[in-house]
């Protein structure tokens, strides 16, 4: 473990699309395709077809009630539906309140400023993650401090947080203080990555004894809990992404969850442009153009309703792939703690390059050559170019997963056929290296 600049690091390649594969198992409703999977999947698609990595599925009242919002005009940041889609995702989350944002950027955004972060503080961020998390710091003039993730489930490692607030932070004036920069350290953002929480209750005890904010960044985790507890009701403010990509969406947005009704009232008042009186125009102070438009909360509700489905499928695929892949060299699935309910937004799987032959870079290219997309974890915070001369403190743990690590298709709609071709292509470039190494 050290603390260092980061150095460039290698781009990310893979991409995920948020269009529909076109195919007859597309068109089945949900039902209908959880009954396909049972069975062994479509035997009736073509089997070039291309897999996408993760897809929105549109098969509930989407439409319907983006159809009422058309027929009413209510179509902009005013309607019943985002007033509705806030009250079902404080319920899922286990909070009072919830605020709906334009985007998870704009939620995190929000959430650091309600939180009192302030120009020149320091936020401990979970290095292993979407850079929405760090940008999101330097929006308020803050600054990110990386930290890695523990090498069992690749979340935060709260042994690395305590070893920076103990041994590098000091309490002076009333606050804690980095030593080497002299900033005030104010909130520590961990980042539930793939669907599976970070071990939180080391992290809590770390922030009260140090008087630091919780915002849990959970983008990639709604409807995931923690010993029995939800996601999003952890910390002291919470913010989910409904990005094309994420287990249900809105096509684009966010949602800003807490318990603390002064934060939720603060964040929706930012949110709102700061108006004091709209009537006569007077605005308290700078505000944001951050709220969700009522046409996306209405695609929200009808995707929140498939919320419990979504999730049960997302579990049976990443199940599927440990039990078929379990027998090819190389190949590690990800594997969830026994205290958690994860919900396995991306099946994600370790390619160790000495016993498989070849790399996950290597293999996302040969199976996009088979019509098959995969993706890399990010390329860790503390490696960005965007973000050299930040302080990390770092495991190699991050460096480790982004080298090793490839997730897989993952989409609700992935049929057992599709899935079944993605692990016959994995065994079977497996067997072709391998026996071209022994031939060699």
């Amino acid at each position: 473990m050290s603390i260092k600049s980061k150095a460039a690091g290698p781009p990310a390649d893979g991409c995920c699309r948020t269009k529909a594969p076109v195919g007859r198992y597309q068109e089945q409703s949900l039902p209908e395709r959880k009954d396909l999977a049972a069975k062994g999947g479509d035997a009736g698609l073509r089997t070039d077809s291309f897999i996408p990595l993760s897809v929105p599925d549109m098969q509930g009242n989407e439409w319907q009630y983006v159809r009422e919002c058309l027929e009413t005009n209510w179509v902009s940041s005013a309607g019943a539906y985002v007033e509705r889609f806030e009250q079902q995702v404080a319920q899922q989350a286990g909070t009072r309140h919830a605020v709906a944002t334009c985007s998870g950027t704009a939620a995190l955004h929000t959430a650091l400023l309600v939180a009192g972060v302030e120009p020149d503080d320091e936020v401990l961020v979970s290095t292993l993650t979407f850079i929405a998390s760090a940008n999101a710091v330097r929006y308020v003039g803050a600054h990110p401090v990386f930290v890695d993730a523990e090498p069992r489930h690749w979340q935060m490692d709260p042994a690395l947080v305590e070893e920076f607030l103990t041994r590098q932070c000091e309490w002076r004036d009333g606050a804690l203080v980095n030593r080497a920069t002299g900033r005030r350290v104010r909130a520590i953002m961990p980042v539930h990555v793939l669907g599976h929480p970070v071990d939180m209750d080391p992290i809590l005890e770390l922030a009260r004894r140090w008087e630091l904010k919780v915002i849990e960044d959970a983008a990639e985790s709604l409807g995931v809990r923690y010993d029995d507890r939800p996601v999003g009701s952890l910390g002291d403010v919470a913010c989910f992404s409904f990005n094309g990509n994420k287990l249900i969406t809105t096509g684009g947005g966010g949602m800003l969850v807490t318990n603390d009704t002064h934060l939720a009232e603060r964040a929706r008042y930012l949110t709102t442009q700061a108006k004091d009186d709209p009537l006569e125009y007077v605005h308290g102070e700078v505000g944001y153009n951050y709220r969700m438009p009522n046409l996306l909360a209405a695609v929200g509700c009808g995707q929140l309703e498939k919320l419990p489905d979504y999730i049960t499928i997302k579990r049976r695929i990443a199940e599927r792939y440990r039990c078929a892949l379990a027998n090819v060299p190389g190949v590690d699935c990800f594997t969830a703690s026994p205290k958690v309910y994860c919900t396995f937004w991306l099946s994600t799987v370790l390619i160790d390059a000495a016993r498989f032959t070849i790399d996950r870079r290597e293999l996302c290219h040969r199976l996009r050559q088979q019509r098959i997309e995969t993706r890399p974890l990010w390329q860790p915070m503390h490696r960005s170019p965007a973000y050299r001369g930040a302080q990390a403190v770092v495991s190699g743990v991050a460096d480790r997963l982004v080298a090793e690590a490839l997730s897989l298709p993952s989409s609700v709609s992935l049929s057992a056929a599709d899935q079944d071709r993605v692990c016959r292509a994995i065994a079977e470039l497996a067997a072709e290296t391998q026996q071209r190494k022994r031939s060699a």
